[in-house]
């Protein structure tokens, strides 16, 4: 199955005016530059001490979703067959912050 990054999560019902939303897609690459969601991997999201705050799965899709305060964040992704994977974003009220991680 060939899964090119696109769209991403719906936010129909979401008031993005006030949340601060961090949201993306855990994927894999050939070196065709074809990419392959990567379901079930675990993104967890660190505050900028690197203390745990939450963690979820992707769907099927590849795709997770935080609810985050404003400020500097680290989401440390979990995949099998890979190695942990630390990506720094931030995170503001009104804004989403769209994240691509490969694994």
């Amino acid at each position: 199955m060939c899964g090119a990054i696109q769209g991403g999560l719906s936010l129909d019902g979401v008031n993005v005016a006030k949340e601060a939303i961090i949201q993306g897609q855990v994927y894999r690459a050939d070196d065709s530059g074809t990419h392959w969601p990567v379901e079930n991997a675990y993104v967890r999201l660190l505050d900028r001490t690197g203390e745990f705050t939450a963690e979820v799965p992707t769907n099927e899709n590849g795709h997770f979703r935080f609810f985050a305060g404003n400020g500097e964040w680290t989401l440390r992704t979990l995949a099998p067959r890979a190695e942990a994977v630390d990506k720094l974003v931030t995170a503001q009220v009104g804004t989403v912050a769209e994240v691509a991680i490969a694994v």
